[in-house]
């Protein structure tokens, strides 16, 4: 089954992603999977420290992800998968990618301040021409109801 990878992290265009996500999965048939990825600065404590805090990590992601996936079972009748991944967020993205076949689309959240869209969109927009799977870029500010008109 074709998969539509999503990152689950805490921006705000986060949300429009998930939902793009879900409701493209819903109308084509496909699957869902949600990556987080644990950034290795996090545990540069002491052994038994890092070890608590990244257990910590772990049940934020899962309680996060719960309200995601709750609203795509409810809503979208779709049943996602977590992946939880440690490292680079662009490393850690690119190998889940290759590492899972079934991947067929990775859709990021664009941002909508000054900033720009988005450290993972710019890293990742770099090198869509050598991933294996096109990149769906949703914009942070789309409505739900236009989400749901273009999906």
């Amino acid at each position: 089954m074709r998969k539509f990878l999503v990152v689950l992290d805490d921006s705000r265009e986060c949300l429009n992603a998930m939902r793009f996500a879900a409701m493209r999965a819903a109308h084509t048939q496909a699957g869902v999977e949600i990556l987080a990825v644990i950034p290795p600065e996090e545990f540069n404590h002491w052994i038994g420290v890092g070890d608590i805090m990244r257990q910590e990590a772990r049940e934020r992601i899962e309680a996060h992800f719960e309200v995601y996936a709750k609203w795509m079972r409810d809503k979208q009748g779709i049943d996602p998968e977590l992946v939880i991944r440690e490292g680079e967020p662009v490393t850690e993205i690119i190998q889940q990618v290759q590492d899972d076949p079934e991947v067929g689309v990775l859709v990021l959240g664009a941002g909508t301040d000054r900033k720009g869209p988005g450290p993972l969109v710019t890293q990742l927009s770099r090198s869509s021409g050598s991933l294996p799977i096109p990149i769906t870029i949703v914009p942070g500010d789309l409505s739900k109801e236009r989400l749901e008109a273009i999906t």
